[in-house]
């Protein structure tokens, strides 16, 4: 992990990684959190202030990052911040998002039935297979629904 043109700041955070046992893919996405960063104060990561980390973090909302590339980001500035620079008072200004809840699509009925109508090959084995996975997915949810409700009545 280490480079040829490596700082003493990104050796420390490398080697405070390997301590903590952090794998390849993570110490890369956290040494790439601090360069953004660097990139963004165009100077060292460890002389932020509670105002670029803010500022930062309104850049990352305005140019559209996804929430857990935002938050992936703020991961490996915490552990920057609390591990490697021993700034702990950061942490207080990074705050994380939520993503959004996506419902999922709900099929009607009739789009159940013209679609088991359309099903490809020929004779009834597609349509069997689909008619069995969707009944399947009925059955688990009502299951579901009723150990919900189980759970609710008796308290646990």
């Amino acid at each position: 992990m280490v480079d040829q043109k490596t700082t003493p700041l990104r050796e420390r955070m490398i080697e405070d990684m390997r301590i903590k046992g952090l794998g390849e893919s993570s110490q890369k996405a956290h040494i790439r959190a601090a360069r953004y960063l660097a990139e963004f104060i165009s100077r060292s990561p460890d002389t932020a202030t509670a105002e670029d980390l803010r500022a930062y973090q309104l850049h990352m909302v305005n140019t559209n990052v996804t929430p857990s590339t935002y938050n992936a980001r703020l991961v490996g500035l915490r552990f920057f911040f609390e591990t490697t620079c021993k700034k702990l008072e950061m942490k207080q200004c990074l705050h994380f998002r939520t993503e959004p809840r996506r419902l999922p699509v709900v099929l009607s009925v009739e789009e159940v039935f013209e679609l088991l109508k359309v099903a490809p090959g020929p004779g009834l084995k597609y349509r069997a297979a689909l008619s069995i996975s969707y009944g399947k997915g009925f059955v688990r949810r009502r299951c579901a629904i009723s150990k919900s409700l189980t759970s609710t009545a008796t308290g646990c």
